[in-house]
């Protein structure tokens, strides 16, 4: 997220007001607004110092074509706290349990990597990564969707995913892809190890260097006729399933 962009939406702002406040330059605000869940946080806000803009329900509209800001929208100062992959030996080294992370190769739509964030910080998960190029990075639009998983899970920016994967593989975690056409399917594998699980984009899937990386590839059941599951659907059908192995 570049300087000046927004986080809008009652669950997004509130998780930013609670993990960097001094990321907000300042709030913008519907003028007259009352809601019991709008109040709590502009007292955070004031507390933490963050200047407090008030405005007709048309002017907040206008900042947001299209989006539903709830009433509230944050102008943000600073960048997310993505992290790079130089840092990832050091946050793998300090897991006291087996490393559960989440690799999302080449998703386009925010709306997707919204969802999937939200899913992994409901399913456990202590990491998602992400390519730099090719990929949606942490906009708006994924603030909002997260309801607030952006400032929860740890998120690392990869520029180079298949060399990232080699380096999971060197750390001793399975790189778990997902496939269509796997041979192995979901529910017979044991994913109670230090494990990444790999999803692909909403229309190709992964791409062929990352799925030449994948140490096994696992297929969803699927009892119907369609053949694929929106991405973020097949994220919390396999999250789940590592959690529900755990004994989580």
């Amino acid at each position: 997220m570049k300087s000046g962009e927004q986080v809008y939406g009652l669950h997004a702002v509130a998780a930013l007001l609670a993990s960097r406040p001094a990321a907000i330059k300042k709030l913008m605000v519907t003028e007259g607004a009352a809601d019991r869940q709008l109040a709590p946080l502009l007292e955070q806000a004031a507390a933490a110092g963050v200047a407090i803009q008030r405005l007709g329900r048309r002017e907040l509209d206008q900042q947001i074509p299209g989006g539903r800001h709830q009433g509230i929208l944050a102008v943000v100062r600073e960048t997310s706290r993505s992290m790079s992959e130089r840092q990832l030996p050091e946050f793998l080294a300090a897991l006291t349990e087996p490393a559960f992370l989440l690799v999302l190769d080449g998703v386009q739509d925010p709306h997707n990597l919204g969802a999937c964030l939200r899913t992994a910080d409901a399913a456990g998960v202590h990491a998602v990564i992400l390519p730099q190029d090719r990929a949606v990075g942490i906009t708006p639009v994924v603030h909002k969707v997260a309801c607030g998983a952006v400032e929860s899970v740890p998120i690392f920016t990869v520029t180079n995913l298949a060399r990232t994967l080699r380096q999971l593989r060197d750390a001793g975690i399975w790189i778990y892809g997902t496939s269509d056409s796997a041979g192995q399917g979901l529910y017979a594998s044991d994913l109670q190890g230090p494990i990444a699980v790999v999803l692909g984009s909403e229309g190709k899937g992964m791409r062929r260097l990352t799925r030449e990386h994948c140490d096994y590839l696992l297929a969803i059941p699927m009892a119907g006729q369609v053949e694929s599951l929106n991405v973020s659907v097949a994220a919390g059908v396999v999250l789940f399933e590592v959690r529900r192995q755990r004994g989580l």
